[in-house]
């Protein structure tokens, strides 16, 4: 699939490393079908030495013959990049964008260019258990979206959604995401200590407690609330936490957060 492909990353930082040793983890191209571009000497120097890859300050000698150009930069910075290399893809090159709040039709617009695809990827991509929600224009043919789907894939798992608004929900769930079970994971450690451990005892606790809790619902098709009952017993400690848990709006938190990052995500997009 990926025979003879150059993919060049436009931005060398946390999301575009990610994806570059995915890559090459899942063995989908050699290093040398690898090209990264970065503001910064220093990174692009880090990364070539790290993963083997061809790396450089240029962006628009980054793009020149890459058959994939991967958008891997932060959405305020898009506009200048755009601007510096509207004109200089290949006709047939595919643009794959990973910035949050970005829409197709602006990449089309400051790119001059049909075939992009849109995706929200999240942190855990990092170690190769993300989750990767996608779009794509019409110009993008089905071997472009079968290589961008293997792409996107080997970071996790990965969800096509024919309706871009969809990536707007994307970016408040799985995009933003991982802050709140980082948060909701500080809580807990802050709490466990607060009783009494030590605070590397009580991360392992709470970690193992989490992940735990999540792979048993992965791997179950009972409802969550299902198995939120089997661990609360009538008059218990699990009810009367889950008590003063409603009775503080947890649920209503979680759910108004999800919809202010959903509206902010929309926000962003009207303001490209």
């Amino acid at each position: 699939m990926f025979e003879e492909t150059q993919i060049t990353f436009i931005g060398g930082g946390a999301m575009g490393e990610a994806m570059i040793k995915a890559i090459l983890a899942k063995e989908l191209m050699p290093p040398q079908q690898i090209t990264a571009s970065d503001v910064r000497a220093e990174r692009c120097a880090q990364l070539q030495e790290q993963y083997g890859i061809q790396a450089t300050t240029d962006n628009v000698a980054a793009v020149e013959n890459a058959d994939i150009v991967v958008m891997s930069i932060k959405p305020q910075v898009l506009p200048s990049v755009m601007v510096e290399i509207e004109g200089k893809l290949r006709p047939t090159a595919l643009v794959l964008s990973i910035a949050a709040g970005v829409r197709t039709s602006t990449l089309v617009q400051g790119l001059f260019h049909g075939a992009v695809i849109r995706s929200m990827p999240n942190t855990p991509a990092q170690i190769g258990e993300g989750m990767v929600v996608w779009t794509a224009t019409d110009a993008v043919t089905q071997q472009q979206r079968n290589q961008a789907g293997a792409i996107l894939a080997s970071m996790g798992e990965s969800l096509y959604v024919k309706d871009e608004k969809q990536l707007d929900v994307a970016t408040a769930v799985n995009g933003t995401g991982p802050a709140y079970v980082f948060l909701f994971l500080e809580s807990m450690v802050d709490a466990t200590v607060r009783l009494g451990f030590g605070r590397a005892v009580a991360r392992q606790i709470v970690l193992q407690t989490v992940l735990g809790s999540v792979l048993l619902a992965k791997h179950s098709d009972a409802h969550l609330a299902h198995l939120r009952n089997l661990i609360t017993s009538p008059g218990g400690t699990t009810a009367e936490a889950l008590y003063h848990m409603e009775e503080h709006g947890f649920r209503a938190t979680i759910q108004g957060a999800i919809m202010a990052a959903h509206q902010k995500s929309k926000d962003l997009a009207k303001g490209d």
